[in-house]
C-alpha cells in the first residue's frame, strides 16, 4: 500500500509504548514516534537485511 499524502499529513501516535510503523511496500516506512515523523528505508544485501 503506498502512503498517500493525505494520510502522512494526518497520522498521529497511537499512544502505544514503542513508535508506529507505516509501510508502504516497497521498503521505505514512515517510523511515528511521540515528537516527530521520520522516514525510513530497510536495505537489503544478496538478500539479508542489513
Amino acid at each position: 500500500m503506498a502512503l498517500t499524502d493525505t494520510f502522512v499529513r494526518n497520522v498521529k501516535h497511537t499512544g502505544a509504548p514503542a513508535s508506529d510503523k507505516y509501510a508502504d511496500g516497497q521498503g521505505m516506512y514512515l517510523l511515528v514516534k511521540t515528537t516527530h515523523l521520520y522516514w525510513r528505508m530497510n536495505y537489503r544485501f544478496l538478500g539479508k537485511p542489513i
